[in-house]
């Protein structure tokens, strides 16, 4: 039993896989990918998107307890690449839009699937998505949020951490504006 152990995490820590692979309409989402933010990567040319979650703006900054500026998008591709890495999360397309195929994944912790989204977004590194009227483009991931920053979990312990759907709101209102002068 010990040496099956050994080799069960000598596979782990080699890279090898041991899990079964993804079900039919499943790719695997395997380390190595390019990731461009903490919801977007490009694997094998394509570019894919996590369906109704947006990350962190890379640029916008929050403020730590000692006072130190940290990038929020940082943060965000950071814990993207954990869950990548320690999860193995499996994912199939749900939407394609300008060359971006949107797509729900799951990661298995503990023998549980869960919802890749979901978890990034209860861990507060991750914030729900909003459509261009503002309403969340999968209620039931601005719930998980809420609930996220209520208990100031992850970026939202952070007292100037914004929401980068507003911040991305605002801008295209400040273009629109300008754009129709």
């Amino acid at each position: 039993m010990r040496g099956g152990a050994l080799l069960c995490v000598a596979m782990v820590f080699a890279g090898g896989s041991w899990a079964a692979a993804a079900p039919e309409g499943y790719f695997d989402l395997q380390p190595g990918v390019t990731l461009e933010t903490g919801d977007t990567w490009i694997a094998e040319g394509k570019r894919y998107r996590l369906y109704g979650v947006q990350s962190c703006l890379r640029g916008t900054a929050y403020t730590e307890r000692s006072g130190e500026k940290q990038d929020c998008g940082d943060a965000s591709l950071a814990m993207l690449a954990a869950y990548i890495r320690d999860t193995s999360p499996v994912c199939a397309p749900v939407a394609a839009s300008a060359g971006t195929t949107f797509v729900a994944c799951y990661a298995t912790i503990g023998g549980e699937r869960l919802d890749l989204a979901n978890i990034l977004i209860a861990s507060g590194f991750a914030f729900a998505s909003l459509d261009a009227g503002g309403m969340p483009l999968h209620a039931p991931y601005a719930v998980v949020e809420q609930k996220a920053r209520e208990s100031r979990a992850g970026l939202w312990q952070f007292d100037d951490v914004q929401h980068p759907s507003i911040l991305l709101s605002r801008a295209a209102n400040e273009r629109g504006r300008k754009g129709g002068q």
